[in-house]
């Protein structure tokens, strides 16, 4: 699996997953627990969603709309062809 987002919270991580999920993509979701020792550890870069090696383009542009703010759904199958 390859690195497709690092999200601020685990609410941002769940709409990215469901983001690719709904795109076909199967995304994980790793280090949602960890935000429990937020007092402890540093709060950034321990929430992060998962792709194949093989979706990860396609992932990260679906990524890259949503962040842009101009999401469509189908947007993404634009983009691959």
């Amino acid at each position: 699996m390859q690195l497709a987002y690092e999200a601020a919270n685990a609410a941002q991580a769940h709409i990215i997953k469901d983001l690719l999920d709904r795109a076909g993509f199967n995304a994980v979701i790793l280090g949602e627990y960890l935000q429990g020792g937020v007092g402890e550890l540093p709060a950034a870069g321990y929430i992060r969603v998962m792709v194949q090696e093989g979706d990860y383009v396609q992932a990260k542009a679906i990524i890259q709309l949503w962040e842009s703010a101009e999401w469509d759904e189908n947007a993404w199958q634009n983009e691959a062809n």
